[in-house]
């Protein structure tokens, strides 16, 4: 399938009827910003790259986290992140916000909810349109967060891992590492079931998929 026969555009009203519900866009107006980050600064500037909790490079141009503050963003700006994916339907503070604007940054927000087993519904659907956004590379690179970096990125990862044909014993593991003590059962359930057959069309130019 040619490059352009895919295209995810980034605004509400161009997308496939139905997803406007399943997420939310914001784009804002920024001038142009210079995401040149000076790599060769001084060690106390060095000391100021905090990460966001539960933060790890998934692949090239993916990386995932909990939600990060405003102590996280001298960090974030040395990955000059085009696109965060937001899996948490509270709205995203004005600080966050602000930040995305003034570095030309594009929120795609899905409101998933966070539940507490036995009472768990992880919307399929919504995590199909998440990884569409995830595998188109102009979003890249791309951080996908959630509130602790969990169990709703957590599921959206593993079903990226089982695009990669990861055996599910490996998908498992990834998933418990970030996890932990609170891992869930029917995160590992939903994942195991996830039919990714309607995602193997999309291009394979994914540098992920290659392997």
């Amino acid at each position: 399938m040619k490059e352009d026969s895919y295209n995810t555009k980034l605004s509400l009203n161009q997308q496939p009827a139905g997803s406007q519900q399943m997420c939310r866009t914001i784009e804002e107006d920024a001038l142009a910003v210079d995401h040149h980050v000076d790599m060769s600064s001084s060690t106390s500037d060095d000391l100021n790259l905090i990460p966001p909790l539960n933060f790890a490079i998934v692949d090239n141009g993916i990386f995932r986290s909990g939600f990060p503050d405003s102590a996280n963003f001298s960090f974030l700006q040395t990955l000059k992140l085009t696109s965060i994916i937001y899996l948490c339907p509270e709205p995203y503070p004005e600080a966050n916000t602000e930040f995305l604007k003034s570095d030309g940054i594009k929120l795609f927000q899905f409101g998933i909810e966070s539940y507490k087993e036995p009472f768990v519904n992880i919307p399929e659907d919504t995590i199909r349109e998440a990884l569409r956004l995830v595998l188109d590379v102009r979003n890249h690179p791309v951080l996908i967060h959630c509130n602790r970096g969990k169990h709703r990125t957590g599921c959206l990862v593993g079903c990226l891992r089982k695009l990669q044909r990861w055996c599910l014993s490996s998908v498992f593991d990834e998933y418990q590492r970030f996890a932990a003590a609170k891992a869930r059962v029917s995160d590992q359930r939903f994942m195991e079931l996830f039919d990714v057959s309607s995602l193997k069309h999309l291009p394979m130019s994914f540098s992920c998929l290659k392997k």
